[in-house]
């Protein structure tokens, strides 16, 4: 029997402790820039990471990867990114190359450009919504199929 016999055990190695989650660092190495709820900037924001407002700029925002609107943010230019989620009021036109989230928070004047969107129930927009055909599926030829010769989607509120 083990409990009586002379055989050393292995003790457990102990695992590490892992720092805090706000001393982690981003793994995937994109810069986050936050403009605060008491800032306003007046000016064009450019940067290859991720750009956050929680309070207004005056300009145009371009971000490499992502740009975040948050709840009461105000942008008065337009967004240029990879993917836009918004929450708080934008006046501008949004571009992104892969999606646009606008939630249920969100007031947007202006057109949007992108091949995929999402507007949760309550989130505004006024303006023309944009997708590329040619980044959509292409459809089969049957009677109602999408005419390839439209650059524009209209959205329909159910």
């Amino acid at each position: 029997m083990a409990i009586f016999s002379n055989t050393q055990r292995d003790t457990p190695v102990p695992t590490p402790i892992e720092p805090p989650v706000a001393n982690r660092r981003r793994s995937d190495g994109m810069a986050l820039s936050i403009v605060a709820k008491d800032m306003t900037i007046t000016g064009d924001l450019h940067t290859e990471g991720v750009v956050k407002v929680e309070g207004r700029v005056n300009g145009s925002v371009h971000a490499g990867s992502q740009i975040l609107v948050s709840p009461g943010a105000i942008v008065q230019g337009d967004l240029h990114t990879r993917e836009a989620v918004i929450a708080g009021e934008v006046h501008g036109s949004i571009h992104a190359t892969e999606r646009v989230e606008l939630q249920a928070s969100a007031a947007v004047v202006g057109d949007v450009h992108t091949p995929r969107i999402a507007v949760l129930e309550g989130g505004r927009l006024s303006g023309e919504v944009k997708m590329e055909i040619n980044s959509l599926a292409e459809p089969t030829n049957y009677p109602g199929s999408v005419d390839k010769s439209h650059k524009s989607v209209e959205m329909l509120a159910l």
